[in-house]
Parts: C-alpha cells; structure tokens; sequence
C-alpha cells in the first residue's frame, strides 16, 4: 500500500501504538480520502504529535453498546489507519486535514502515555496492504442499479463518468464511506471480511433504506 510519500508492506512498516480519534459516523477505508476539521485541544495535540512521527492516526468508532470505564467511552474493535496526505492551518487555531486510508486494525489495548488524546496498541489487517481485493467478484450492475436508486429518491446528481471509470475497489469503498447510514451500519462496511462482501453490504443496506421509503430533496450526497 502506497499512500503519501510512504510505502506500508509489512507490520514493521507500522508503529507498535497510535493514538485514535474517536468519532462516531466516520468511516475510513483503505485507499479513502477522509476529510477533518480538528478544532478540540485535545485533538489538536494527537495532531501535533502524529505530525511530529509517523503521520498515522487511527480513525474509530466509539462503542455501539458498551458502556466505558469511568467517564470514557469504550471503543469500537475495529478501525482504520489513516496517514496525515495534506493539512492547512485556518488562522484560528484550527487543523484543515485530509487522511489517506492505510490498513485497518483491531484494537488490542488502551496504552496511558502522558496524553491528552487516547493511545492504541492494535492488530493490523495486513490483508489490506496487499490491494488485492477480489475486485472482479463484485456485482458491479447491481451495486449501480441501487446507487442510481439512491440518488433518484433524493433527488441527487453524480458524475457518471467518473463513476464508470473508477476501479470495483475505488467505487465500493468511497460509496461506503459517503453513505449517509448510522453508526451500526458504518461499522459493518469497515468490518466486512473482503470487498465482495463489503459490496453486497452495502447493497442491502441501501434496499432496506429505499424501501422504508427513505428520500428527501435536501440530502446532499458529500
């Protein structure tokens, strides 16, 4: 996996921790470009510290369901690594950032390091690092047909031609993290075993959204 100017092919390409924001609805995937607006003191410090290492930051959910201890929350099990590609200071003490998706990761314990932020040990996915996805086992025609559905029941537009041209992976994957679902769902798509399955996922996601009678004129697909 190339992301930025780093090249991650092995564990020992990554760091044995990393600290995490915890944000609920966000979802990286490999290769996904994720965009911030980091303004809390606490996470401008994390910043300021993966910047001053390795650029990586993990992306995670807090827990769906289990409670924290003390006053801080539980974290989801599974999250993405995202390396810091571009950032710009606004002037008013806040970060503009994008992260570039790297590999996904599990988390294995909570490491007390002086911090603000939170600090990880985990697990990678090393699986991610490799690229390859079975792209050709997705259902491109059907993964199409449901998105159009989408965009038709609210009323959106999409550049078709960038569409079409992007690779199964390119598209699974950004059509994921775009989607407007909760929480749960989110974390479905991350935790999905392979692209297949993350496709079809997001496929019955999106049906069982469209047949509650989902749509609204004001949504806007970002």
């Amino acid at each position: 996996m190339h992301v930025g100017n780093a090249r991650y092919v092995k564990r020992e390409d990554l760091p044995e921790t990393i600290p995490v924001f915890p944000l609920t609805g966000a979802l990286l995937l490999p290769a996904g470009q994720l965009p911030l607006n980091i303004f809390e003191p606490r996470y401008l410090a994390m910043f300021d510290a993966a910047l001053a290492g390795e650029r990586l930051i993990g992306m995670v959910q807090p827990a769906l369901s289990e409670p924290g201890e003390g006053s801080r929350q539980a974290l989801a099990p599974v999250g993405c690594i995202g390396r810091i590609t571009s950032f710009a200071e606004t002037g008013d003490g806040r970060y503009i950032a994008s992260l570039t998706g790297v590999c996904r990761f599990r988390v294995m314990d909570e490491v007390g390091e002086g911090h603000p932020f939170r600090t990880v040990s985990f697990m990678p996915f090393m699986s991610d690092l490799s690229s390859e996805d079975d792209e050709a086992a997705v259902d491109r025609q059907e993964l199409l047909r449901v998105f159009r559905a989408y965009l038709d029941a609210n009323k959106l537009e999409a550049d078709w031609e960038s569409v079409e041209r992007a690779g199964n992976r390119t598209l699974v994957n950004s059509l994921s993290m775009m989607s407007p679902f909760g929480a749960a769902e989110k974390q479905a798509l991350l935790e999905a075993p392979d692209l297949k399955t993350r496709a079809d996922t997001l496929i019955a996601i999106t049906e069982i959204l469209l047949a509650s009678g989902y749509g609204d004129s004001d949504t806007v697909l970002q």
